[in-house]
């Protein structure tokens, strides 16, 4: 199958718009620079400032609000230490990710298209909210130079319903299983961790098309700040929403007590997107803390994808 005939990894409208924005910025940023310098260098840099950090005063607010909400379980209440580090790493890889991987890069590394039924199976990567395949681009450098198969999608609308987001993650698990003829492992980072749940409930035969599910990061019983979405897949991530309500009964309905047992969730306690933290966990699921790590720096945890690749049947290192 050629890669530019699956519809998951075709296009992405994302990029067009994130490129768009990330032009008239630089624009905005150079109109302010010509404008201002000669009149005051003070203003300039004060300008110029907010236009190049402003993104971090929203990180460190959304910080700001996971700890008034609080809700922490034992041993999982942040550090002042660990708040530090997680807006550090986030502000820097905010616009690496939003400004350049997303934008510029997504169609770097394409999707794996040579079978190979000797070798391991795939896995298929499912990003998150406002998000194409280009988040994953450290992912698929080292998956690539380790030759292990890779699906991806772009998750479009990009504005969607979660459940619009089925059919692209049923053909990315079927193209998978046609690389390796084997169940592969299936990742999804935030939003992706709930669109994953919402293609295994979907059909009573899909939990067993897998080997291994892992979310990294999801509310998977909603976030505080998803109060002010208001658009459908944003508004389906709300605390005690009924979409969550209906996936996890449809959930128990198919494979009862034991509707988790294949889970593996990263979370952590300096999560600046979803929080209370327990909400990023499962009942039944091997939840992993990983302290002092922000929401996008969380994915890019060298042991998460570490694990994945132990859970692929390949070694540390090859």
């Amino acid at each position: 199958m050629k890669d530019d005939a699956f519809p998951g990894t075709a296009f992405s409208r994302l990029a067009r718009l994130q490129q768009t924005l990330v032009i008239t910025w630089g624009l905005v940023l150079l109109a302010w620079v010509t404008w201002s310098a000669p009149r005051s260098f003070g203003l300039c840099v004060a300008g110029g400032s907010l236009l190049l950090g402003g993104h971090a005063l929203i990180l460190a607010m959304e910080l700001a609000c996971r700890v008034k909400v609080g809700g922490d379980e034992a041993g999982t209440q942040p550090r002042a230490g660990e708040l530090w580090r997680a807006w550090c790493h986030e502000s820097w890889l905010a616009v690496r990710v939003f400004a350049w991987q997303q934008p510029f890069r997504w169609k770097c590394c394409p999707d794996t298209t040579e079978q190979n039924h000797e070798g391991g199976p795939a896995v298929v990567m499912v990003h998150g909210f406002v998000c194409n395949r280009g988040f994953w681009l450290p992912w698929l450098t080292e998956l690539r130079r380790r030759r292990i198969p890779y699906v991806t999608v772009n998750l479009e609308p990009v504005f969607g319903s979660i459940d619009d987001y089925i059919p692209l993650l049923d053909a990315a698990v079927r193209k998978a299983w046609a690389l390796t003829g084997q169940a592969p492992v299936i990742v999804g980072h935030s939003m992706g961790g709930l669109a994953i749940r919402a293609w295994l409930a979907s059909a009573s035969d899909h939990a067993s098309r897998v080997r291994r599910v892992v979310t990294i990061g999801s509310p998977h019983a909603g976030t505080w700040l998803a109060r002010w979405s208001r658009v459908p897949n944003g508004m389906q991530m709300r605390r005690h929403g009924r979409w969550l309500a209906e996936l996890t009964h449809r959930e128990h309905a198919l494979r009862g007590a034991a509707a988790y047992s294949g889970f593996t969730c990263w979370y952590a306690n300096t999560d600046n997107i979803v929080f209370p933290v327990a909400t990023a966990t499962l009942p039944g699921a091997d939840n992993r803390l990983v302290r002092g790590a922000p929401h996008v720096g969380l994915a890019y945890e060298p042991r998460i994808l570490s694990d994945v690749i132990e859970q692929l049947g390949h070694g540390p290192d090859r």
